[in-house]
């Protein structure tokens, strides 16, 4: 990172200051001087951050490799892009009609094969997070908070399964506090908006409640409430506050009103759990949410009972291969997923969001080159020393791929990408400076000890 010569020079100013004794209360400290220095000048930016659970498969996805043998190339033909010499896998043609405005990473890299643990990694931006460590979604809204009665972090379908990671790493807000937790939608795999009857219970209250009662409710509690200084009872009464208002918030409610829109933009984004809460996470982004967090499940095929929500992770131990046209197969999720990612970026572009809204699609690591058996299909393994992701809009540059892969996409041949880098890459999109300080003492514990990729504006 670049250091400001007027940075140093108030550093210094405000060091002698402090040296000679001086207690004047105007005077700025230096970790606020830190935090102002990171977003100077900026104007703040939204993301949509969706998490393809269980890891996708690099080579059928977006960094095919024909010439491979058959055993790790697959099925599918790579496809051209609208960029030239840029190819997708043939389940992506409408990311393939819009690589203009994507950037593919092909050298993400890290060293740890096992679903949760990977996740935790993912959600702090750290190849070793402790159990306080806050998700980027957290130190997003404590760096770029809203000014609004809406939530600033928006979470759309909860992890599940065996290989979910601890709700601390991302339901807590880590050691930044509970202000920073998102508000979680979707507790269950059919709690969201492609369902019949879907309503978001945020705004719900007691049947037996009406607004009156609860309004006399908040009455006392603020005359009860004890009026001192330490910061815990602050932190309750912003919670008890945001609660209430989200109540009695019209806009709030009908930011999550995915009914309002057209059926046919409807149909576009795909009725599938995936595809309606991709629309949800636009209209809160337009609505003023900072961060939404979309895991991407994709919902289940005609007559499947529900198994897990890791549509990803496709080992064929579900009982549907890789290739099959199943929940847990790329014939099923992939093209849904293209379909909505896709119609969520033009979505953006055509309301003039896209600027200013960062999308993120990755997973916690991709799957081996080579396909192999298991236990009632055939499949990939976890494989977390090279896979993909991709990034659009916030000022991201189009029609590029950042880092290569080797020939059968095993190992990353320039330029690796590690979780800390990738952090400090959306931070940056997001015009966060990545060595903010997030700790209580205002000096230890960046935000991110990553780097930026060159390319962030």
């Amino acid at each position: 990172m670049a250091s400001h010569p007027l940075l140093r020079r108030q550093i210094l100013r405000h060091g002698l200051i402090g040296a000679a004794g001086c207690a004047h209360s105007s005077l700025v400290t230096l970790p606020q001087l830190l935090a102002a220095d990171a977003t100077r000048d900026q104007s703040p930016r939204s993301c949509i951050f969706i998490f393809q659970y269980g890891g996708l498969s690099q080579l059928d996805s977006w960094d095919p490799k024909p010439l491979a043998p058959a055993e790790i190339r697959g099925p599918y033909k790579p496809i051209p892009t609208r960029t030239p010499g840029v190819q997708f896998g043939e389940l992506m043609p409408g990311l393939a009609a819009i690589s203009d405005k994507l950037c593919v990473i092909r050298s993400m890299s890290h060293s740890v094969p096992i679903h949760n643990v990977a996740n935790e990694m993912l959600l702090a931006g750290s190849s070793t997070p402790t159990k306080n460590s806050p998700s980027l979604g957290s130190i997003v809204t404590r760096l770029r908070p809203v000014d609004s009665n809406l939530p600033a972090h928006v979470w759309l379908q909860k992890f599940g399964g065996g290989a979910a990671p601890a709700e601390s790493a991302y339901l807590t807000g880590g050691h930044l506090g509970i202000h920073h937790a998102p508000l979680l939608i979707g507790e269950r795999h059919d709690d969201n908006p492609a369902t019949p009857g879907f309503t978001v219970r945020a705004f719900e209250s007691a049947a037996d409640i009406t607004t009156p009662r609860l309004q006399s409710r908040w009455n006392l509690l603020q005359q009860l409430q004890p009026q001192d200084a330490f910061a815990k009872a602050r932190e309750l009464t912003a919670l008890q506050e945001k609660a209430f208002t989200l109540l009695h918030s019209p806009h709030a409610k009908n930011a999550f009103s995915v009914e309002d829109e057209s059926p046919q933009l409807r149909d576009r984004y795909g009725r599938n759990p995936f595809g309606q809460n991709l629309l949800m996470a636009r209209r809160l982004v337009e609505a003023g949410v900072r961060l939404v967090n979309v895991v991407a499940w994709m919902g289940l095929a005609p007559h499947e009972k529900f198994v897990s929500v890791e549509t990803w992770d496709m080992h064929g131990n579900a009982g549907v291969g890789i290739f099959d046209n199943g929940w847990n197969g790329l014939g099923w999720a992939l093209p849904r997923a293209d379909a909505a990612v896709a119609t969520l970026i033009e979505d953006l572009e055509e309301r003039g969001l896209l600027d200013s809204t960062l999308v993120v699609l990755v997973g916690e690591f991709g799957r081996t080159p080579k396909i192999s058996r298991g236990a009632s299909a055939i499949g990939r393994d976890h494989w977390p020393n090279c896979y993909s992701a991709m990034l659009a809009g916030a000022g991201i540059p189009g029609g590029m791929t950042y880092g290569a892969s080797d020939e059968t996409a095993m190992w990353v041949r320039e330029r690796p990408v590690s979780p800390e880098d990738f952090s400090a890459t959306v931070l940056a999109a997001l015009h966060i400076d990545p060595a903010t300080r997030l700790s209580p003492d205002g000096f230890t514990l960046p935000a991110s000890t990553g780097q930026p990729l060159p390319f962030v504006s």
